[in-house]
């Protein structure tokens, strides 16, 4: 009986030791799948922090390119605005100098008229030859007046004519450079033809041959150039070498102004 106990004993002994051991490789192993997961977490966290900075940072930079566009748009408002009231005071200028020169050839004529009077021999005076001799030199003194008058408009018509010519030259330089705040999103997308529609058209400023990036999350994936354009829409290729191997643009992907292309 005794025996038989002392072998259920070593027995269980036994049995637990071998418990013992596997619960032990077993927890090892939890615990180290634990660590592995949490190390892979934190890895995750860390590239999902950076993606935000990065993000972040091209936002930033994108909102201060459209803060740019926002200036340049104000500078070219007011350029036009300029432009508009030189316009303006050139025609009211140039009215008042046809006024003046009608008004020197009268009085130049009104001189010619009494000319001949002036040049008669003082031993015939005629009756009123005083009051004609004033009024003549009033004439000449008006005409005077009229000729400085007449420079003066002058010199201000050629004034406004090169502030016209700078202001004309500005406008010309932004057309030349296209609209930098311009941004949309892509509506549809055609991809046996390789060309996507725009929100953006003829109204917002859009032109053909513009270039044009496409955004996903921030991030650059390709580019694009506009085809033909509508008052409200337009269409673009996709330049297909510009996008990354298996990357295709999608409908809502943001696109912003590039340059134009000649």
């Amino acid at each position: 009986m005794s025996r038989v106990l002392i072998s259920l004993s070593v027995l269980f002994l036994t049995l637990s030791a071998v418990f013992g051991v596997l619960n032990t490789s077993k927890t090892r192993d939890l615990r180290d799948a634990a660590q592995r997961s949490d190390t892979a977490r934190a890895e995750a966290e860390q590239v999902r922090l950076a993606k935000e900075k990065e993000i972040q940072a091209r936002e930033g930079k994108l909102a201060e390119a459209m803060a740019r566009g926002t200036e340049t748009e104000s500078r070219a408002a007011s350029a036009e605005a300029d432009l508009i009231r030189s316009h303006s005071e050139k025609a009211e200028l140039q009215a008042q100098l046809q006024s003046q020169q009608e008004q020197i050839a009268e009085l130049q004529k009104r001189l010619d008229e009494g000319a001949p009077q002036e040049l008669m021999p003082d031993s015939l005076p005629m009756p009123g030859a005083g009051d004609l001799q004033a009024e003549l030199e009033e004439t000449r003194k008006q005409l005077d007046n009229a000729e400085r008058e007449k420079q003066l408009l002058s010199e201000k018509i050629r004034t406004i004519q090169d502030r016209t010519t700078v202001t004309e030259g500005q406008r010309t330089r932004r057309a030349a450079t296209g609209n930098p705040n311009l941004r949309g999103t892509v509506l549809a997308v055609n991809q046996a033809y390789n060309f996507v529609v725009l929100n953006l058209g003829g109204r917002q400023g859009i032109e053909a041959n513009t270039d044009m990036l496409v955004l996903r999350s921030g991030a650059l994936i390709g580019k694009i150039r506009v085809s033909s354009v509508e008052p409200a829409t337009a269409i673009a290729d996709i330049i297909t070498h510009s996008l990354a191997r298996g990357v295709q643009v999608q409908p809502g992907d943001v696109v912003i102004y590039a340059g134009s292309n000649p």
